[in-house]
């Protein structure tokens, strides 16, 4: 049986990975993205961005000073009994995996009423799903402040459709993107509720950059918004160029007959995340 210990295990050694290794596929699309970047200025930010990465891995030193708010989102077997609460098995490892790495707490007591800072980057944001069988799938991601303070969520009519989704990704970008430290990865939920079509969002950037596509439908949507989002101009670190995203995830869900949410997530240059499997 996986039990709290075990995830919580997980969660520690995911936020201790995430936090200094940037993903393999995301080193690879800066790789692939240099030979085709036209600015000299954007072609330096990547290198530097590729240096940055090795120094992070080689040394154990935070890819990034904002290491972020810790989203941790566990799909447990319907077979598992953990025996206890999650939460605090996931505050524990998030405050010792923050306390042993030296990672920057970011946390603050309450949004509105008490902006001090919990000085252990707990709570973290834990989201639950059952699946069948046995073992769990534990995903962690760290989500700095300006990547995510870009995000946007918008309910749009469904006369909307495919054209009124591309207009708000490109308009997100547009407006936001040069403050959420591009080149990218950019992650769209479309359906659902209003309250759940922002984590389809943040869970589509769990998504391997060179993973094979599920649906060719959405893979040539996904690839149209990509070029429209590069020939923006922006550029890497928003100074100008092809490379603004590396890539687009996008992951769809029912909804309602009179909806069409839409949420986009944008994931910056050292987006992090790590997915642990319990067998």
């Amino acid at each position: 049986m996986v039990g709290v210990d075990a995830i919580g295990e997980a969660v520690y050694d995911a936020v201790r990975h995430a936090a200094v290794t940037l993903r393999s596929d995301v080193r690879g699309a800066m790789r692939a993205a240099l030979p085709g970047e036209r600015s000299e200025r954007g072609r330096r930010v990547l290198e530097e961005l590729l240096a940055n990465a090795e120094i992070a891995e080689r040394d154990g030193v935070p890819l990034c000073q904002d290491t972020g708010t810790v989203w941790v989102w566990v799909e447990l077997g319907s077979a598992e009994c953990p025996g206890a609460p999650l939460q605090p098995a996931v505050d524990d490892a998030v405050r010792r995996a923050y306390a042993d790495g030296a990672l920057r707490m970011s946390v603050v007591r309450d949004a509105l009423l008490d902006r001090t800072n919990t000085g252990d980057n707990t709570p973290a944001f834990l989201d639950v799903a059952f699946r069948e069988g046995h073992g769990a799938t534990v995903s962690v991601m760290l989500k700095g402040g300006g990547s995510d303070n870009a995000s946007v969520v918008e309910m749009l009519p469904p006369s909307a459709g495919a054209d009124g989704v591309r207009d708000v990704v490109l308009r997100a970008v547009e407006q936001r993107a040069a403050g959420a430290c591009p080149p990218l990865v950019i992650g769209i939920g479309v359906g659902g509720t209003f309250d759940t079509v922002a984590k389809l969002a943040k869970r589509a950037l769990l998504r391997r950059l060179d993973a094979a596509p599920a649906d060719a439908g959405i893979f040539a949507f996904e690839r149209e918004l990509l070029g429209a989002i590069n020939a923006t101009g922006i550029g890497p670190a928003g100074l100008g160029g092809d490379t603004t995203a590396l890539g687009v995830s996008l992951l769809t869900a029912p909804c309602h007959i009179a909806a069409l949410p839409v949420a986009v997530n944008l994931g910056c240059s050292a987006v992090r995340s790590a997915i642990v499997e319990i067998e």
